[in-house]
């Protein structure tokens, strides 16, 4: 599974078996020799005024990369932009299933939380 927050960046979580690979940072995989966030992002769409259409043709080049390299069973998506996954899921044309966050932008501090609780 592949966990990727479209947000300032692109931030990717990879888990195999269920265990956190450490150190993924997708984000910045070259796609046509520019990185994924540079082009991808919610902040590139926001910054370009592109529409979801628009938006969702380049996150689909993203996509496209990631199963090409590591073939995930699915792909989860959060960060800012999952509040609107409506407005672009049925957009993404993946042969993994996509689904968003199901805490969209909260994952990672919920995340964080947890983990900190299970330290004490």
């Amino acid at each position: 599974m592949i966990l990727l927050t479209f947000g300032t960046g692109i931030g990717s979580a990879v888990f195999s078996d269920g265990i956190l690979v450490p150190n993924s940072e997708l984000g910045h995989i070259e796609i046509a020799g520019v990185e994924a966030e540079k082009c991808a992002s919610a902040k590139a769409k926001e910054d370009e005024e592109l529409n979801y259409p628009e938006w969702a043709t380049r996150v689909n080049r993203y996509l496209d990369a990631l199963e090409t390299i590591l073939w995930p069973d699915l792909i989860v998506i959060g960060g800012g932009i999952s509040k609107d996954h409506a407005e672009f899921i049925d957009l993404l044309e993946t042969r993994t299933r996509v689904l968003p966050a199901a805490l969209r932008n909260h994952a990672g501090i919920i995340g964080a939380a947890l983990a900190c609780q299970e330290r004490t």
